[in-house]
């Protein structure tokens, strides 16, 4: 137990900072209950896809700067689909949306791979070429998004003594562990982290470095299909210019123990860190502080994050 303890217990502090923040929007808010968390989650939900995408990218040693670009199209596609298709054509349009995002993913991979340019650079140029693509399938707001699959992210899970539950929690969860549970449990997984933290020694390891960056930004790509998937679902239509979720992942990344030189961390404390972040803010918003300043806290608790992680690794290597 104490050895558990001490390997999770970045992730545990998060979740009592989480409880510790819930209770604080309460008091804040007197009104905030279950209406107030099923909004949340349900805002949460494009950002957590991000997060997730972008977590796996870092740990494997790189980054991704067009995951927000990637969402736009995954999101313009998936309502347009959907608009054409129609109700009977839901189910095939969400896989073809996956199926272009692992797409998407793997094309950045392979960039990177293939010209030996650094991450950074390659992911910056693929920001605007995925950028252009979205406009080019819609110039504006547009499509729809199915009822009945909008339905699955709205509201609570309809189940005896789940009432409480919300759906868009459910749904997370659910994705999180489809795709990328079987993947850290497998040796791709294993792969992942070691390219991660030292590329060299992988290497001499017997793992296959290129193929293994590219799926790892292929299993991104997937995340990033999602998170566009969700964010026509929770606004009703696609929306061509990437939303705030770059930065707002990085953030993310950082807060949830993800160390940015790569090899260490999970996915489960950078989404923690998400609903973290979004509550924060939204104590500020209720406290009426100047969005400015809402900024400037945000990047300190950033800068203070990453300044005591940098000193837990320093103290481990010492150790």
């Amino acid at each position: 137990m104490r050895r558990a303890v001490l390997r999770h217990g970045w992730v545990l502090g998060l979740a009592l900072l989480l409880g510790v923040l819930l209770v604080a929007t309460k008091v804040i808010q007197p009104g905030f209950g279950l209406s107030g968390l099923e909004s949340l989650s349900r805002a949460v939900l494009p950002f957590a896809f991000a997060t997730a995408a972008m977590a796996i990218v870092v740990i494997a040693g790189g980054i991704d700067l067009s995951v927000a670009s990637m969402m736009a199209v995954a999101g313009v596609t998936s309502a347009s689909l959907m608009a054409i298709w129609g109700p009977e054509g839901t189910v095939p349009a969400v896989l073809a949306v996956l199926v272009a995002g692992a797409a998407m993913g793997a094309l950045n991979g392979a960039a990177i791979v293939l010209s030996r340019v650094p991450d950074i650079v390659v992911t910056l140029a693929m920001m605007y070429v995925w950028e252009g693509v979205a406009l080019l399938i819609l110039n504006g707001p547009g499509g729809t998004a199915t009822p009945w699959l909008r339905e699955m992210v709205l509201g609570f899970v309809p189940l005896p003594g789940l009432t409480w539950l919300p759906r868009a929690l459910v749904v997370l969860a659910a994705c999180v562990v489809l795709v990328w549970l079987p993947v850290r449990r497998s040796r791709l997984g294993l792969a992942i982290q070691a390219i991660g933290s030292d590329r060299t020694a992988a290497f001499r390891s017997g793992v296959a470095v290129g193929p293994v960056r590219i799926l790892a930004y292929t299993v991104a790509g997937v995340f990033c299909a999602l998170g566009g998937i969700s964010l026509t679902l929770s606004t009703g239509v696609g929306e061509p210019i990437p939303g705030p979720y770059l930065m707002a992942s990085v953030a993310a990344v950082v807060l949830g123990g993800v160390a940015l030189t790569g090899g260490v961390g999970g996915i489960l404390g950078p989404i923690i860190a998400v609903f973290i972040l979004r509550l924060l803010r939204l104590d500020l918003t209720l406290l009426s502080v100047d969005p400015n300043a809402t900024a400037i806290i945000e990047g300190t608790i950033m800068v203070v994050v990453v300044m005591i992680g940098g000193l837990v690794a320093l103290r481990g290597k010492r150790a």
